[in-house]
């Protein structure tokens, strides 16, 4: 045999051995599913620097997440080194740059670096019986189970169940994937999903059944969210497989549809008097989560809330630049305030009637970065719940598939030669690695700013830049008064 067919031989050999390894491994899901080919991705990521520098991009300039952002999460989910050396490359003097003044006496390092309660009782003024101060400050926020797959969702579960924080169900119900040892929020959206009578409308009963044997700690009325806020949704029989429908309550292979609006009540005090009907019955705190549109509505249920002494125990406001939701894009870029904004309005708002202290705030729409977050606690929030980021720790690309059900890492599809790639025990750790590492920044930021908390560091110290040398504190910023 000739030199050049001994060479074919050897590189078959070993690409056939490079195909096997791919296809039976579990850390990394696109080698599992594009095996060989693979391996470009992370070449071409190793090269991404020397790249970018010189022909393409930099390192801020991608969106929803830049390269810094994304490298931030993979970094701290894989317990690598997140550092950056050479100094920042930001341009530091723009306008909307937050500016982190830290203190001459730095508190004192804790002696768990990652262990970051709320602390707020959630659930305290209204006396609900299974009222408590969360465990952690950051949660994982709403994805439903179908517009994540199976795999993801187990693996943040168990992440949650390691990182002793919140998974958040979003809207689909509560599934076997939900049932790994995280606690849970559940969800409720307008299709009532997991607690719906076969016409569509909210049944308690069902509510309570679906929660048997699940480690849920709170609900939460969803009335928009920041992906399509004002819009509801559509879930193709092709897509509600026997899984699918178990979980929320639906006949399998029929087209299900979640209205704009939700049927149990129309206004202010109807909301209230579900809010109460739902804790009286499972004794829970009940929240509620929504983008911020116009005013009046915010400035009604205040008042009530504070006239009648009833309502939600927590409010989870989403900025307009959230998106786990594949959404129209009016809907996703012009819809809704941005999370800073409409933060701040609904905040003042309550502030506004003496509310602020006794409900717990949470923040979500890009928040699961240290600086971001830093801004959320200023603001007034409580706790923080993040979304994409969390995807990201499974092993998302920011390929911007959601919508096509083609994800190439197996995280938002349904499709098994996807999702076979994604093994949730692996992923389940950088899950919990994220949460723990992103509350580790969190801890080192409140104390180099002279505070134990993030919510107890002075507001004053986090300001935004308006010019080249001009800036404020973010409260003075969003007209906070005394009272907030």
């Amino acid at each position: 045999m000739s030199w050049w067919l001994w060479i074919l031989v050897v590189v078959g050999v070993f690409l056939i051995g490079v195909f096997i390894h791919d296809v039976t491994q579990k850390k990394h899901a696109i080698l599992r599913n594009f095996p060989i080919v693979g391996h470009l991705r992370y070449l071409l990521e190793k090269a991404g620097p020397e790249l970018r520098q010189y022909i393409v991009a930099d390192n801020d300039e991608e969106r929803p997440f830049s390269r810094d952002e994304r490298r931030f999460v993979y970094a701290t989910a894989k317990q690598q080194n997140s550092y950056f050396g050479f100094g920042t490359d930001n341009d530091i003097t723009k306008p909307g740059y937050v500016l982190l003044r830290h203190h001459a006496f730095p508190h004192p390092e804790p002696e768990h670096p990652d262990d970051l309660p709320m602390r707020k009782v959630m659930g305290e003024w209204r006396g609900r019986t299974h009222a408590h101060a969360p465990t952690s400050v950051v949660n994982i926020s709403a994805m439903s189970f179908g517009s994540l797959s199976g795999a993801a969702v187990e693996a943040m579960n168990r992440g949650a169940a390691m990182a002793n924080c919140a998974h958040n169900t979003g809207e689909g119900g509560i599934s076997a994937h939900h049932r790994h040892g995280g606690s849970l929020i559940f969800q409720l959206g307008t299709g009532y999903f997991g607690a719906r009578n076969p016409d569509g409308s909210l049944s308690i009963d069902r509510m309570l059944e679906s929660m048997e044997g699940a480690k849920v700690e709170a609900i939460e009325l969803k009335l928009s969210q920041g992906a399509k806020p004002g819009l509801g949704g559509v879930l193709p029989g092709s897509k509600v497989t026997p899984e699918i429908a178990a979980a929320r309550g639906v006949e399998v292979g029929v087209t299900v549809n979640s209205p704009a609006r939700h049927r149990s009540f129309d206004d202010v005090k109807g909301l209230i008097d579900t809010v109460e009907r739902i804790a009286d019955a499972s004794g829970l705190p009940v929240g509620i989560k929504s983008a911020v549109g116009q005013m009046q509505f915010w400035r009604e249920l205040s008042d009530e809330m504070a006239a009648s002494g009833r309502g939600p125990d927590f409010i989870a406001i989403d900025g307009g630049e959230g998106g786990t939701g594949a959404a129209p894009l009016p809907f996703s870029d012009h819809v809704a305030l941005p999370f800073r904004q409409g933060f701040a309005e609904v905040y003042r708002t309550f502030a506004g009637v003496g509310l602020n202290d006794k409900i717990t705030f949470i923040g979500a729409g890009r928040l699961g970065l240290p600086t971001e977050a830093m801004v959320a606690f200023a603001l007034g929030a409580d706790g923080i719940a993040v979304a994409r980021e969390a995807m990201l720790a499974v092993g998302c690309i920011q390929a911007q598939k959601c919508h096509t059900g083609h994800c190439p890492t197996g995280v938002a599809t349904q499709q098994k030669w996807f999702i076979r790639g994604l093994d949730p025990t692996d992923k389940a750790a950088r899950v919990a690695n994220y949460i723990a590492g992103l509350r580790h920044e969190l801890i080192r930021l409140s104390n180099a700013m002279g505070a134990a908390h993030p919510t107890l560091v002075d507001p004053a110290a986090v300001e935004i830049r308006l010019g080249a040398n001009e800036h404020i504190p973010i409260r003075e910023l969003f007209q906070y008064g005394p009272s907030a």
